[in-house]
């Protein structure tokens, strides 16, 4: 496989992950899967990243993500990334 399809499905891969959390979290059901909402949300927890309450903020959401997944191991499992029973 070449090196530009490896990286597109690593790529592809994140992409779809990172839409998962966003379903997890329970975003795309409490905005109507309104995608200027979501996006709006998320400009929102950039412009806060980069403030002087970036460290803070990310300390909090951290610790509640982190929970999160503790509560739910089926959402986050290191071995999943090498699974090959996951990868399909």
């Amino acid at each position: 496989m070449r090196t530009w399809q490896v990286e597109r499905r690593k790529r592809t891969r994140q992409l779809i992950e990172l839409g998962g959390l966003v379903v997890k979290a329970g975003v795309v059901d409490l905005t109507g899967d309104d995608r200027a909402i979501i996006l709006g949300a998320l400009l929102w927890m950039a412009d806060k990243l980069q403030s002087d309450q970036g460290e803070r903020a990310r300390a909090l959401w951290a610790a509640k993500g982190k929970q999160a997944f503790e509560a739910d191991p089926a959402t986050h499992k290191e071995t999943d990334r090498t699974d090959p029973a996951v990868r399909r």
